[in-house]
């Protein structure tokens, strides 16, 4: 397999994207980038782009959805605990628990009263130098 590029704007640009709370543009760049990727960080991305997916399905009120993309998002970024590529896993994974602990927990039926909590979406850190992994 081929090593990342972590050095491609569209990563920089997807961050930038999903900090900014543009979730589906962010999915957009990010899927774009990830078709093209031969890498080991493969599952890395994927897992990128389902949080993006899930925050925005959370974000429009499709919690079902939100809930799966999320669930998955975690299944690919788990195997991941380390920063790569200047990006914070570890950091990213926690505050995705945090922001959708609510909606994860057992309801009597759909759980049409939980909103997304503004002061708990995620934020992508990275560091600035990148020379690989």
């Amino acid at each position: 397999m081929a090593e990342c590029d972590f050095t491609d704007p569209r990563i920089d640009e997807g961050i930038r994207l999903f900090n900014e709370r543009e979730f589906f543009a962010c999915h957009d760049v990010w899927e774009d980038f990830w078709s093209e990727l031969t890498c080991p960080e493969k599952p890395m991305f994927q897992g990128l782009i389902q949080a993006a997916v899930a925050l925005f399905h959370f974000e429009e009120g499709n919690l079902g959805g939100a809930r799966r993309m999320y669930q998955s998002c975690c299944a690919y970024l788990s195997g991941f605990q380390a920063v790569i590529g200047g990006i914070d896993i570890p950091a990213l994974l926690n505050d995705m628990d945090q922001c959708f602990f609510e909606l994860c927990q057992p309801h009597q039926g759909y759980p049409s009263h939980i909103r997304l909590n503004d002061s708990l979406v995620p934020k992508i850190h990275r560091q600035t130098e990148i020379t690989g992994n």
